[in-house]
């Protein structure tokens, strides 16, 4: 049996009234991983967000028998998403999940980050298709209605990367949904300080923030999120992200660094963030 080492969010899993959201990219199955290949690390990503218990998750890098992998070993959630390469199955998902007891989806859907959104394919200098999977959910308890967007934006592509931020931007500030609380989660493949992330988070009409910075307690975990699979090791800056809409108070951040005995579930640390309606300080 292997033995855990667990760090875990301040104030442990979220309370009535909060949601708790969580970004993972779980790195995708590649024999040439070896000791990191899927098969020897799916039951502890599994665990991890069974641990954490988002009402919530984005995940990135997902192959079909890897959602269905986890779709059996967490049958709280209903996962929604298409592979990028045909709108089916082929290809990395970039699903998205949310707990079934607390929300029920309205709406939901996919679009590409090209410039024919409709159409599987690449754009501009990216490397691979990529594509944003969103659900406009119901929450249970409130009755209240958000919207929520889960993607992963290319590592190679700087100019891919500033046009897919200007899409999600343009996705978020949809006229018809003027003030609705969002949540954009994902790998953006960009720290906070790059232009991309500039285009959501700067002062313009989507007026999105980021949860790290936006947490009213300290937040918890090391800054970057990138490690490799190397545990002694993490990017300065974070690349994976979870963005909200002002209508949310982001109560606390975490990176969480779970492991055993060294050996990490995926080569990022997921992100987890509880929420709550209701701007900061009210």
């Amino acid at each position: 049996m292997l033995a855990a080492c667990v760090t875990t969010p301040q104030g442990g899993i979220a309370t009535s009234g909060e949601i708790r959201a969580m970004t993972y990219n779980i790195r995708l199955d590649l024999a040439s991983d070896g000791a990191n290949a899927w098969p020897h690390r799916a039951d502890m990503v599994a665990a991890v967000i069974r641990r954490e218990a988002p009402d919530i998750i984005g995940m990135q890098e997902v192959l079909l028998h890897q959602k269905r992998d986890l779709q059996t070993a967490l049958p709280d959630y209903t996962f929604i998403g298409v592979g990028r390469d045909d709108g089916v199955e082929a290809g990395e998902f970039s699903p998205l999940g949310w707990r079934k007891e607390r929300f029920e989806a309205i709406d939901a859907g996919a679009f590409w980050l090209s410039p024919t959104p409709g159409v599987p394919g690449k754009g501009w200098d990216a490397a691979y298709p990529r594509i944003a999977t969103w659900a406009v959910l119901r929450d249970r308890r409130s009755g209240q209605r958000i919207r929520v967007l889960n993607t992963h934006f290319d590592h190679v592509g700087t100019i891919a990367r500033d046009r897919s931020a200007h899409m999600i931007a343009d996705w978020v500030g949809q006229a018809e949904f003027a003030g609705k609380p969002t949540i954009v989660m994902g790998d953006f493949n960009a720290g906070l300080s790059s232009a991309p992330m500039a285009i959501l988070t700067g002062a313009n009409r989507v007026r999105l923030r980021d949860s790290r910075n936006a947490s009213e307690s300290a937040p918890y975990g090391p800054p970057g999120t990138f490690t490799g699979f190397h545990f002694d090791a993490a990017d300065a800056e974070a690349i994976d992200h979870i963005l909200v809409s002002p209508g949310f108070r982001v109560l606390r951040y975490a990176v969480i660094t779970q492991h055993w005995t060294g050996r990490l579930p995926s080569d990022h640390y997921p992100v987890v963030t509880d929420l709550k309606m209701g701007r900061q300080g009210d």
